[in-house]
C-alpha cells in the first residue's frame, strides 16, 4: 500500500507520508519519521509516552548541485530485529549483547534530479541511532558536502543540565568541561552530555566515523542542535564519492548517568573485526620514560637532561620488570626533537635513534626481562611527513619487537599538515602542497586509518594521543587500543590550571562514553611541577578502575613508588587491565562515580571510587557479586585525615557477601576508594 502511495504521488509530484514508527525493544522509546507540505523530512523521539526529541530537520547541502532537503518521498521500508551477542577480543566486557529494532526507509526525490538515499533507524534500549546511505546512481556519483542538516530538537531543554567542552578551539579536546543549562551550551564537541528537565539522561555522540568529517554541536536555541561538520581547508567538509554512509548520529539515553556509562550502544553500531585474528594485541599496564618530562627534570631533546638513553631505558626495563609489569613506553628516542619541533615535524625520522639510544641492545634486553616496548612517534600533526615513513617505521618496531606505539599529533586545532595531491618538493626537501585541516576532520580520519592498517600489516597496535574522537572503531580494528582526547594527567604536572578534583567524575560521564581513554593515573607523589595534584592517593588507584584503558600506565616516577606506601604498590601491581565485566553503580558529572569490573578469565571484582571537590557518601550494594559465595573485601581508602592530608590511606580487610552494602566515604577535594573482592574457598 505504501508503494502504491508513494507512486501516485510521485506522478502528482506531492510528497507521501505515513509517519514510520520505530520502536526499542523494551518498548520504553519510540523514532518516528514525518515530513512537512514541501516534501521535508523530519525525525523525532519520545520516551515512555513523553516528547524527548521533538521533530527535527534531515537533509544535507551540497557544495555543487541543489540542497538534499525537499521534495523527498519514501518509496519502500524494510523493518527487521536482532539480539545477538559477540565477543569482544579485550574490552571492559568479553561479550556484549545487541539487541535492537531497525527501520530503513528507502527516500526518493520528486523533483528532476530524483536522487536517492536511505535513511536507516535504529532504536536499542540504551539509545537511538540514524544514518544516511547513499547507493550508486547516476544523479549523485559523488557527494561535495557543505552542511549536514541533521538536528537534534531536545524537548524539556529548560531547565535541564548540560556537560560539554568547546569545538573548533585551539587546543583540540583538552578543555576542562563546562557545567551548564542547556540553554547555555556553545559549539561543542561530542559526546554532549545532558539531562533534560523530566530527568532522562541523553549524551549526543557518533559511531562509525570513517572517510568523513567529525560532528560538533551548534546551538539555536530553545534545545536546538544542529550538526556542524567539521571544516577542511580544502573545499567542502566531505567529499566522497558513492556508494558510502554516514557516521551513525546516536543518542545515548539512560534513567540515571550510570545507565549511560552502562551503554555498549557505540560499540554495537561499528562492523565486526576486519583483522581477522588478533591475539596478538596484548592489554598492557606499563611504565615509561614520560612523566619525568612533563615535571621538566628529564627532555625530549637530546643533551644533558635527555630521557631516552640507553642507560636509562635499561634502568625502566629492568624497573617495570621487577613490579610486574608488561611493558615500557619510550618517548623522545628517534631523531627530530631538537630544536622547535612543536607544529613542524619535518625533521622526525620513524627509523632513526638519537646517537645515545642503542635500539638493538635495549630491545635485547627488554625480550631478555619480558618487558614489551611501546614505541612512540610523534608526528607535530605533520601528517605529510609521517605518512611518508609510515610503513618504514613500523617495519623498524617490528624489528626490533616493539609490538605497541604512542602515536602524537601535537599541533595547534585546524594545523595539522596534510599533503594535497601529488605535491612537488621544493629546495628543502618539504612538500609545496600542503592543506591544513582540523584533528576532527575528514583528513584527519582517513589519516588514523592508514596508520591502524600500517600498523596492523606489522601486528602492532595504536595508542593515539592528540586523535580523532573515539567513535568506536576499535571493534573493526582490535589494534586501536587506547586514545587521548581529553585532558589528561599531564595537565596536573603543569597547572595553570590542574584538572581539578572532579575532573575524573565529569569524564566518566563524558569523555569515556566514547571508548577507552589512556589517562596515566598512579600519580603516588600527589605532586607535579611544585604544585599538588586535586586527588587523595586512594583515588589515584581507584582511577585504574573507573577510567577504562587496556592500556593503563604506571605513571610516576620508580624513585616516588619507593617512597610510597607498600599498600598502594600492592594494589598498582595486581589490578587487571582486561575485563570479564564492567558495571558503573553510581555518580553524577564532577561529583563521583563508582565503577565494578570482573577480571577477564577470573572471579574476583575490582572497584573503584573517585570523587570530586566536596565530600561524598556512597552506598553501595554489592549485588553484582555472585549469590552463595563469600568473599574476602580489601579495601583501600581514604583516612580520617585525607580532607587535609591526601596521602592518608587506610587499608581493612572482612569477609561479604552479595547480600551486603559497602559505605563509603570520598574526602573532599578529590577523595576515593578502591577495592578488590577475592572468593573465599
Amino acid at each position: 500500500m505504501r508503494l502504491i502511495l508513494a507512486l501516485l504521488c510521485a506522478l502528482l509530484a506531492l510528497p507521501a507520508w505515513a509517519d514510520p514508527v520505530v520502536r526499542s525493544p523494551d518498548g520504553r522509546t519510540e523514532v518516528r519519521v514525518g515530513g512537512d507540505g514541501d516534501g521535508r523530512l523530519t525525525w523525532q523521539a519520545s520516551r515512555d509516552g513523553k516528547p524527548l526529541i521533538a521533530p527535527s530537520p534531515l537533509g544535507f547541502i551540497l557544495a555543487d548541485a541543489p540542497k538534499l532537503e525537499r521534495h523527498l518521498a519514501i518509496t519502500g521500508e524494510a523493518a527487521s530485529s536482532s539480539d545477538t551477542t559477540w565477543d569482544q577480543p579485550w574490552g571492559e566486557r568479553a561479550r556484549v549483547r545487541d539487541r535492537h529494532n531497525q527501520l530503513v526507509l528507502h527516500i526518493a526525490e520528486t523533483s528532476v534530479l530524483k536522487r536517492r538515499f536511505d535513511l536507516v533507524l535504529r532504536v536499542s534500549d540504551d539509545g537511538i541511532a540514524l544514518r544516511y546511505v547513499f547507493p550508486e546512481q547516476p544523479n549523485l556519483k559523488q557527494l561535495r558536502i557543505v552542511a549536514e542538516l541533521t538536528e537534534f530538537r531536545i524537548a524539556n531543554a529548560q531547565g535541564g543540565r548540560a556537560w560539554w567542552i568547546p569545538a573548533l578551539e585551539w587546543n583540540r579536546e583538552e578543555y576542562l568541561y563546562r557545567a551548564t543549562s542547556i540553554s547555555e551550551v556553545g559549539l561543542a564537541q561530542t559526546p554532549l552530555t545532558m539531562q533534560t528537565a523530566a530527568g532522562t539522561w541523553l549524551s549526543i555522540h557518533e559511531a562509525a566515523l570513517v572517510d568523513y568529517a567529525g560532528m560538533n554541536l551548534q546551538p539555536a536555541g530553545g534545545g536546538v542542535f544542529r550538526a556542524a561538520l567539521t571544516p577542511s581547508a580544502s573545499g567542502p567538509a566531505v567529499v566522497v564519492a558513492a556508494p558510502f554512509a554516514t557516521p551513525w548520529r546516536v543518542v545515548m539515553l539512560g534513567d540515571t548517568a550510570p545507565a549511560l556509562a552502562n551503554s555498549s550502544l557505540i560499540l554495537n553500531l561499528n562492523e565486526p573485526n576486519r583483522l581477522g585474528d588478533v591475539s596478538w594485541v596484548k592489554p598492557c599496564k606499563y611504565a615509561g620514560i614520560w612523566w619525568s618530562m612533563h615535571l621538566d627534570t628529564e627532555s625530549w631533546a637530546t643533551g644533558p637532561k635527555h630521557g631516552a638513553t640507553t642507560a636509562n631505558a635499561i634502568r625502566m626495563i629492568d624497573w617495570a620488570a621487577a613490579n610486574g609489569l608488561c611493558g615500557l613506553l619510550i618517548e623522545g628516542w628517534n631523531k627530530g626533537w631538537d630544536g622547535d619541533w612543536f607544529a613542524n615535524g619535518w625533521e622526525f625520522r620513524f627509523d632513526q635513534p638519537t646517537a645515545d639510544f642503542d635500539m638493538a641492545a635495549i630491545a635485547a634486553h627488554a625480550k631478555k626481562k619480558g618487558i614489551g616496548l611501546i614505541g612512540h612517534h610523534e608526528t607535530s600533526g605533520n601528517l605529510a611527513n609521517y605518512e611518508a615513513q609510515l610503513d618504514a617505521g613500523m617495519a623498524y618496531y617490528a624489528r626490533h619487537g616493539v609490538t605497541m606505539v604512542k602515536t602524537g599529533y601535537v599541533a595547534d586545532a585546524g594545523g595539522l599538515q596534510v599533503a594535497a595531491g601529488t605535491p612537488g618538493i621544493d629546495m628543502n626537501g618539504q612538500p609545496r602542497a600542503l592543506t591544513y585541516e582540523w584533528h576532527e576532520g575528514q583528513a584527519s580520519a582517513r589519516h588514523h586509518l592508514r596508520v591502524l592498517e600500517a600498523a596492523a600489516r606489522q601486528r602492532i597496535a595504536v595508542n593515539a594521543h592528540e586523535p580523532i574522537k573515539d567513535t568506536g572503531l576499535r571493534r573493526t580494528y582490535p589494534n586501536w587500543v587506547s586514545r587521548e582526547g581529553a585532558r589528561g594527567m599531564e595537565f596536573n604536572a603543569w597547572g595553570n590550571p590542574d584538572n581539578g578534583p572532579g575532573h575524573e567524575a565529569t569524564l566518566a560521564f563524558t569523555r569515556l562514553l566514547a571508548g577507552p581513554m589512556d589517562y596515566t593515573p598512579g600519580i603516588v607523589s600527589l605532586a607535579g611541577r611544585g604544585q599538588k595534584i586535586p586527588s587523595t592517593l586512594a583515588k589515584q588507584l581507584a582511577l585504574y578502575v573507573t577510567i577504562y584503558s587496556p592500556l593503563q600506565m604506571v605513571a610516576d616516577l620508580p624513585e616516588n613508588y619507593a617512597r610510597a606506601p607498600k599498600a598502594a604498590m600492592d594494589f598498582i601491581r595486581a589490578v587487571p587491565v582486561d575485563w570479564q565485566e564492567s558495571l558503573t553503580l553510581a555518580g553524577e558529572p564532577g561529583s563521583h562515580v563508582v565503577t565494578a569490573r570482573q577480571r577477564r578469565g577470573g572471579q574476583d571484582w575490582w572497584l573503584g571510587a573517585a570523587g570530586g571537590k566536596t565530600a561524598v557518601d556512597a552506598d553501595v550494594a554489592l549485588n553484582f557479586l555472585t549469590p552463595g559465595t563469600r568473599y574476602r573485601l580489601t579495601l583501600w581508602r581514604d583516612g580520617p585525615a585525607a580532607g587535609s592530608n591526601p596521602q592518608d590511606l587506610a587499608v581493612e580487610s572482612r569477609i561479604v557477601t552479595s547480600a551486603d552494602r559497602l559505605a563509603l566515604h570520598l574526602a573532599p577535594g578529590g577523595g576515593g576508594a578502591a577495592a578488590r573482592f577475592e572468593p573465599v574457598k
